[in-house]
């Protein structure tokens, strides 16, 4: 048996919004986030990879979207700059009418360059700290992870510009319209990117728990080898802190869960009890049992979120 009380269960429901429109999404959020946990709970391997793939794509196709936006309307605002064939190396090709074939640059001019450089490079802006705070929940150096996000964001304009300057200069010969090579230049480039970028991710963004058993076995190595006790130390000292990292991230994400479903329980509670008010006969009855069973589980709930943010608590004070 347990201690709980109907108020300990009603304390765990977020009040909703005053707002009947927010409120009915935030009905919606919650019963989404208890049906999540409770599959995370069962599947935490699938669940880890779902949610990783999943807002992977959603931020990938987002700014991929934003770049499209941008490059639709931009070239406008610089089309004093639209004068012709600007970049480098500028080789004509026979094929698509003479026209200039560009990696650094556009055949369209200068003005369509730099508003394709602005539309990549603040979409790019946008998808790091999505990626790395939401999708990945990375609690690396930022300054580290953002430098080889932006070398290898380099890496691949370069590799995308050089496909696109061909195919650029046959679009334009052909005479296709702006808003379709737009398009097809944001597929192209955003989708490449996407690809590439997500091998990216999973090294500058890795697991916490890999990083921690990688610089044990390190440590246990130069232990083994009886390596200088400075060398020993300082992986001591790296692994110990690595571990540290893992074990935060894993009991932050933990009581996260463990909060949801606690809320999620004490709602299917409620929800219970005001049946039971408005039911009559063998129905009342057996919605009594039901909301019986359901404060039982809440309140286990309920001490599954005390017993987290106590181990929390813990990680995070040590």
């Amino acid at each position: 048996m347990n201690n709980y009380t109907v108020a300990d269960v009603q304390a765990q429901i977020k009040p909703l919004s005053s707002n009947g429109f927010v409120a009915f999404f935030q009905k919606i959020w919650r019963a989404w986030l208890s049906v999540w946990y409770g599959f995370a709970d069962k599947h935490a391997k699938l669940a880890n990879l779902i949610y990783t793939v999943a807002f992977f794509l959603i931020f990938s196709y987002g700014v991929t979207i934003w770049q499209y936006v941008v490059m639709t309307f931009l070239p406008y605002a610089f089309g004093s700059l639209n004068n012709g064939p600007w970049g480098w190396p500028n080789v004509p090709i026979e094929a698509a009418g003479g026209k200039e074939y560009l990696i650094f640059g556009d055949v369209q001019g200068l003005g369509y360059f730099i508003a394709f450089e602005i539309a990549v490079f603040t979409a790019q802006c946008i998808n790091f700290p999505l990626q790395r705070n939401i999708t990945y929940k990375s609690h690396g150096n930022p300054w580290w992870q953002a430098m080889w996000y932006f070398i290898g964001w380099v890496l691949v304009s370069i590799f995308t510009n050089a496909i696109w300057g061909i195919m650029n200069c046959f679009l334009v010969h052909w005479g296709w319209p702006d808003a379709l090579t737009g398009l097809i230049k944001t597929v192209l480039t955003g989708g490449v990117s996407m690809v590439v970028f997500f091998f990216i991710f999973l090294i500058i963004f890795p697991n916490d728990e890999k990083v921690a058993a990688s610089k044990k076995k390190k440590y246990e190595k130069l232990v083994a080898a009886n390596a200088p006790q400075e060398k020993i130390d300082a992986a001591k000292a790296d692994y110990e802190a690595a571990q540290k990292r893992a074990d935060v991230a894993k009991a932050e994400k933990e009581l996260a869960m463990a909060s949801s479903l606690a809320g999620a329980k004490a709602i299917k509670y409620n929800s219970l009890v005001a049946n039971v008010e408005k039911a009559e006969g063998e129905e009342k009855a057996k919605l009594e049992e039901a909301v019986n069973e359901a404060f039982e589980a809440a309140c286990k709930a309920i001490e599954e979120k005390v017993a987290k943010q106590a181990a929390y608590d813990a990680v995070t004070a040590a």
